[in-house]
């Protein structure tokens, strides 16, 4: 079983010792290092290269949002989960917006946390269900764009509907069982989605879907 390597980004040395505890009971998860300010994290994330990095938003020196999107563009292929307090609209688009894979609240339980931290390192989507409601409503008053032919070129039509599928939420697996594919093409066909919309994760990907209407809130019920 390979580890799952995490930098903890926190600036409160009790919750992310809390946190470490609850980690580390895990077999295949292992904390390589803690930071306590968005500075820190940066630095340790470019030496380290984790492959999980588990940040707060409200942090010293740099804050969430700039620390993930400078650890995005330092190391593209780390995911970034955000373990928040708050589930305001200017954190949640921005740290989104910068890169981050996830965005957990504080008030989920260990194993929570320990589902979202493999997920997203398996290059799955989380948010919170308050978040991800967020992220809904905030394209449900955007106009609708037709399809565009450049997006039709830009993705084959079974990205597309890998891609409307990832909006409902799926797990590979389902995508995999609704299609009747393999998981690992459709890990190929996510793979080839990424790279065509220059994003490095699902929650990305979902984000600009919505956004250029390629896919609608239909979709994601």
């Amino acid at each position: 079983m390979r580890t799952i390597k995490i930098l903890l980004a926190d600036d409160h040395a009790l919750v992310r010792e809390g946190t470490r505890r609850v980690l580390e009971q895990e077999p295949d998860l292992e904390v390589v290092a803690e930071a306590g300010d968005g500075e820190e994290a940066v630095k340790l994330a470019s030496e380290l290269k984790p492959d999980v990095v588990l940040i707060d938003v409200a942090m010293p020196n740099l804050d969430g949002i700039e620390a993930t999107k400078r650890i995005k563009t330092l190391c593209p292929t780390v995911a970034v989960l955000v373990l928040s307090a708050y589930d305001d609209d200017q954190f949640v688009f921005g740290l989104l917006e910068a890169g981050a894979a996830g965005y957990m609240l504080k008030s989920v339980r260990g194993h929570e946390i320990v589902e979202a931290i493999r997920a997203v390192h398996a290059g799955e989507s989380v948010l919170h269900p308050t978040v991800a409601r967020k992220v809904l409503n905030r394209f449900a008053g955007v106009p609708k764009k037709p399809l565009e032919k450049k997006s039709l070129e830009l993705l084959t039509e079974r990205e597309m509907e890998v891609l409307k599928l990832v909006t409902k939420g799926l797990s590979n697996k389902e995508i995999a069982d609704d299609l009747y594919l393999s998981v690992r093409t459709v890990q190929g066909h996510l793979a080839n989605i990424f790279n065509k919309l220059r994003v490095g994760s699902r929650t990305e990907a979902v984000v600009h879907a919505l956004r250029e209407g390629w896919v609608t809130l239909d979709d994601a019920s």
